[in-house]
């Protein structure tokens, strides 16, 4: 049968997974680089870094595992949604792509809401207009970079820019093609409606592909870049988030996915299209034909606890900080941490939100601090989930995490009590490109179904249960809830 390949185009790193026929994953590749941040609220990325980091990465995994191109079945794509990545006639890129996490965007979101209608545009889309999604990031580019507007005619989402440089192809999945805030959600393709209130040429936008169906093929220039054989067939895959979900089993209504990286996701399936009234939450389809999913998202995650590490602790391991925060009671000793430290999301919209520490006293030293960041992340994500519930979906029983939080018994501990359900981990922890891959086995045909690849190859052992300091939990949450409403004016006024 030989074997798959998952290529992650992620916002600091792509990595390449080879998995063979029983899901084992044999061999990674990485290939690291930065992103720009030339104006504040600014996050830009050159394209070209996501291609040869695609190269890099998979000639690295192929090397280091003696594995030939020639045995490689398909190719799953995955990446950081919402990028926008703007091209020429010829597919020549016209300005650094604007990433998910920038937050310039706020006026064209206002100008969104008013051209389309807010509820309106949440009832097709399934989402409010927020400043990380691609549809403001382009009206932007209209209003402040003209020159560069006239020249557009492909718009791309960042994975798909691999995609292009491997196939010649301009194709997205429908997951994160409904991250652009331009697909009605129901429909799972490109809103025409949405596209022309908004004056982006439908024209544009390349087609949408369910995430285990093939879009191309590997083509001669490709090949001889990375190794792979002339050829081999490329799926669809998935954003991020959906490709996360499905390399951890997250396929089916009741399961439930927790991604602890830079940003923080909780994610659940659904076997139809629900949104929460006020857009606070992100409902996007899913990469498994003819299933959805909600979604919410915190923007800074782990990237909290490596913003502490690096501002306040600089050279001290992770483990070390981590493992002093252990000999501070749950509470942090009446401190609590504000993780909006670019803004936020769900469920809070708001790109002026800012991070704060509350409650300093000087009987708090570096382990409390460290421990209030584990919890203040841990209910940033229930504040999430507490709206994800209210708006339909049922209580998690058992959340399959990944990301690199995870490797914290402590911070896992920690999500067990504030969240309230099992954390299980599961038998690969590269997430988002293991389920680009199980996306490539169904389309080479190793399987029926998405549904059958993970119940095949994936497998969830439980890490952590809601231990004594669930209730003691319970009460300082209630303390976090409040502490952004009564803040918000202040962040404003900065």
């Amino acid at each position: 049968m030989g074997f798959l390949l998952g290529v992650d185009s992620s916002t600091t790193a792509t990595k390449a997974v080879l998995i063979d026929e029983d899901g084992s994953v044999r061999g990674i590749g990485v290939a690291g680089y930065g992103f720009s941040t030339p104006r504040p609220l600014w996050s830009e990325q050159e394209p070209g870094l996501w291609w040869d980091g695609a190269v890099e990465a998979i000639g690295s995994v192929l090397r280091s595992t003696g594995v030939s191109g020639a045995d490689i079945a398909a190719v799953g794509l995955t990446g950081q949604m919402h990028g926008a990545v703007l091209l020429d006639r010829a597919g020549a890129v016209l300005r650094p792509a604007i990433l998910w996490n920038d937050q310039r965007t706020s006026a064209e979101c206002d100008l969104i809401r008013a051209v389309v209608g807010a509820e309106r545009l949440i009832a097709i889309t399934g989402n409010d207009a927020l400043t990380g999604f691609t549809a403001p990031k382009l009206m932007w580019v209209r209003e402040h970079e003209p020159d560069v507007w006239r020249r557009i005619k492909h718009v791309l989402l960042p994975k798909d820019y691999v995609r292009l440089r491997l196939t010649g192809e301009y194709a997205v999945d429908k997951a994160d093609g409904a991250g652009t805030l331009l697909f009605d959600l129901a429909a799972r393709d490109w809103s025409v409606e949405i596209l022309s209130a908004l004056e982006i040429e439908h024209a544009w936008m390349p087609t949408a592909w369910e995430g285990p169906q093939v879009t191309g093929s590997v083509n001669e220039e490709a090949a001889a870049a990375t190794g792979l054989r002339l050829g081999t067939p490329v799926v669809a895959g998935a954003g991020d988030q959906a490709a996360n979900a499905v390399g951890v089993g997250a396929v089916a209504p009741g399961t439930m996915a927790l991604s602890l990286g830079t940003s923080g996701v909780i994610f659940a399936a659904t076997d139809r299209p629900i949104f929460e009234p006020h857009g606070r939450l992100h409902a996007f389809c899913h990469a498994v034909p003819d299933r959805w999913h909600m979604m919410s998202v915190m923007l800074s995650a782990a990237g909290s606890l490596r913003w502490f590490r690096d501002a306040l602790a600089p050279g001290v391991e992770y483990a070390t900080l981590v493992a002093d925060a252990e000999s501070v009671p749950a509470g942090s000793g009446g401190l609590w941490f504000l993780p909006y430290l670019t803004g936020e999301r769900s469920p809070h919209p708001d790109p002026l939100a800012r991070g704060a520490f509350v409650g300093l006293t000087l009987a708090h030293d570096r382990r409390h601090m460290t421990r209030a960041v584990l919890e203040g992340v841990a209910f940033g994500l229930r504040d999430g989930l507490d709206l994800m519930i209210s708006a339909g979906m049922p209580r998690p029983g058992q959340i399959r995490a990944s990301g690199g939080g995870m490797a914290s018994p402590l911070w896992r501990q920690i999500l067990a009590d504030v969240l309230g359900g099992e954390i299980a981990t599961v038998n690969t922890s590269e997430g988002a490109a293991y389920g680009a891959a199980l996306l490539a086995a169904v389309g080479a045909g190793w399987y029926t179904s998405v549904d059958a690849a993970c119940a095949a190859l994936v497998t969830a052992t439980v890490a952590a249960s809601p231990g004594e300091d669930a209730s003691r939990y319970a009460e300082a949450h209630a303390v976090y809830r409040d502490l952004y409403p009564a803040l918000a004016p202040s962040f404003k006024r900065m």
